[in-house]
């Protein structure tokens, strides 16, 4: 059988589950029965085709094909017919599509192929729910999800919780919710002595990730140390004096070290699949912070693994709650058994296995 996965833009937590993905399927005995393969769009934001090649099995095809975010209509004309080429050179037996764009463009380039084909999605975060896009923006993005399910169908498999009560009311789904080599990360989990309290942030600095509202929070917090394990575009907001920017590492050894010395996790973002990070955190029994939005509300358990906010005001007494090292102690030991029983790629992963062998 041959699967193709086809995702957009490889980055952040999205390059973390198709690294782990590529391992998994380009497993010496699931290979012997499913062959894999990757198209992605190469070269975005630090992420070259060397680098997938280098950190991606060996055992799993990698195809690189320019795709853009936005809507641009010469260039995804472009992407389609590259991607309809590649797909008849493969002639695959399933086709996953990876992400909103990736979903309209890979749909396109089945149709193409005229020949049947089945199909899954899976939107990573629907776009219609950004919030740096106008009400006309979502509803024309909420129009595109519906048409083009409707018209090509497939079967949309959701990453998370919330996504999946989401994607019920879109068409047919299925509910497999992201997960992490959590092995892995366990390796460089130790307990450490912060002299303030630590708190951390990973990820790109961009609107996402809400820049803006982690500066203020630490300028209302001025006897905390607060680091940001990354770098991006918007690095100039975040001008408050006990904030570290630790810049990028591509290192995955290094980027968690430094998640591992923190000692509580804040995750402000304004829209997310379910996001990778905040696994990682709890995975190193960090308790988290987060803003109660899609994606974080179905990680976060309320005064349990951590706390989710909707006004600044809330971590007033979190923050004071958490100051307590057996109160934190306690949150990441739930973080963790949380994260083993739901969010473990290897299950996880599996359970995607299985609905494709179905």
């Amino acid at each position: 059988m041959k699967v193709v996965h086809i995702v957009e833009a490889l980055e952040g937590g999205v390059y973390t589950y198709f690294r782990d993905l590529s391992n998994f399927f380009g497993d010496g005995e699931i290979n012997k029965t499913l062959e894999t393969t990757i198209i992605y769009s190469g070269n975005r934001n630090g992420v070259s085709s060397e680098k997938v090649n280098s950190e991606f099995s060996n055992k799993v095809n990698l195809i690189s094909i320019d795709m853009v975010r936005e809507i641009s209509p010469f260039q995804d004309l472009k992407s389609i017919f590259k991607l309809t080429r590649q797909l008849r050179k493969i002639n695959p037996d399933i086709i996953h599509l990876h992400s909103s764009k990736a979903g309209v463009l890979g749909r396109i380039a089945c149709f193409f192929l005229l020949r049947k084909k089945k199909i899954f999605y899976t939107p990573h975060g629907y776009a219609f729910l950004r919030t740096d896009i106008s009400k006309t923006s979502k509803k024309l993005y909420y129009s595109i999800e519906q048409s083009f399910q409707r018209l090509f169908g497939g079967t949309i498999i959701a990453c998370g919780d919330t996504e999946f009560e989401i994607a019920n009311k879109i068409g047919s789904s299925k509910l497999v919710r992201n997960g992490i080599n959590i092995e892995n990360v366990r390796k460089y989990f130790s307990l450490n002595k912060n002299k303030k309290l630590t708190i951390g942030v990973m990820g790109r600095i961009t609107f996402q990730k809400n820049p803006e509202i982690i500066n203020t929070i630490a300028l209302r917090f001025p006897d905390f140390n607060f680091i940001w394990i990354g770098d991006g575009e918007l690095n100039n907001l975040l001008t408050a004096s006990n904030i570290t920017i630790t810049g990028w590492s591509f290192d995955q050894k290094i980027v968690l070290k430094e998640l591992n010395n923190i000692d509580i996790y804040l995750q402000a973002s304004l829209w997310e699949g379910l996001p990778i990070a905040v696994l990682e955190a709890m995975a190193l029994q960090k308790p988290v912070i987060a803003s109660n939005i899609i994606g974080n509300k179905d990680i976060v358990l309320q005064n349990k693994t951590g706390f989710l906010f909707d006004q600044i005001e809330e971590l007033d007494s979190y923050f004071e709650i958490l100051k307590d090292s057996k109160t934190r102690s306690l949150f990441g030991e739930n973080a963790l058994k949380r994260c083993q029983e739901l969010f473990d790629k290897n299950q996880n992963f599996k359970q995607l296995l299985d609905i494709y062998l179905e």
